[in-house]
């Protein structure tokens, strides 16, 4: 999924995750299926109640089948950027400066669906959003937009989770003292001091598991720190 940087006005810097191909493929499938059935609801409706000179009203049938053709542009407007199928895949129109998009970036993005999606039966906007960098497909380049995916990431990092060889010896079963609020805290401090090259930080946690867990070691604190984590992975994947 690609990445890209924005600087707000306040020269904030937002790195957002640009919607891939798929996520919008699946959203603009999920929309057709709630246009279709908004028009069968209503072609049943109309059908058991109202008359039949209405019912052959062509005025009649422009008036119902207005929501349907203004459906991405009014949900947009409405609804912060987000359609019923964005909505559900979690994704959302957002401005590339960062600012909330306008009515007018709306309108623009749903004009342009003419030529991205509607004559070239999406061709159109699926190759400008492969070559562009920024999920942009004509309509977004020209309102100055694109569609982000909001789904939170969890990378390896941000769990209690770490690799750990299949034929893993632990050290020190001591660690099942800990629990796991336990060890991502000192995970997360452990990775951070690693980072930031800051020993005092590494010395500080080995002196406190040694004071929870009552080790007796004669190891190198940045070792330590390293294997009683991983001993505490090994032990609960046993469980």
């Amino acid at each position: 999924m690609d990445k890209f940087q924005i600087e707000t006005a306040q020269n904030v810097s937002i790195h957002q995750q640009v919607a891939n191909v798929s996520e919008r493929i699946g959203a603009f499938l999920l929309d057709g299926l709630f246009i279709t059935a908004y028009y069968i609801l209503i072609i049943l409706l109309a059908r058991y109640m109202v008359g039949a000179a209405v019912f052959d009203s062509v005025v009649f049938w422009m008036v119902l089948t207005l929501p349907a053709f203004l459906y991405h542009l009014l949900f947009e407007t409405f609804f912060n950027g987000q359609s019923l199928g964005k909505s559900i895949l979690k994704m959302r129109v957002v401005k590339l400066d960062g600012s909330k998009p306008t009515f007018g970036s709306y309108l623009i993005r749903w004009v342009l669906r003419i030529i991205d999606i509607t004559f070239a039966s999406g061709g159109v906007a699926l190759l400008t959003i492969l070559l562009n960098g920024k999920g942009q497909r004509l309509g977004d380049m020209a309102a100055g937009t694109t569609v982000i995916s909001e789904k939170q990431l969890t990378k390896l990092s941000d769990t209690l989770s770490v690799d750990i060889p299949k034929d893993y010896k632990p050290t020190f079963p001591e660690v099942t003292t800990l629990n796991d609020a336990d060890i991502q805290t000192i995970k997360d401090l452990y990775y951070k001091a690693l980072r930031q090259k800051n020993h005092k930080i590494v010395n500080k946690l080995h002196a406190k598991i040694i004071d929870l867990t009552g080790i007796t070691t004669d190891m190198k604190p940045i070792h330590f720190v390293e294997i009683v984590i991983n001993d505490y992975n090994y032990y609960t994947q046993l469980m």
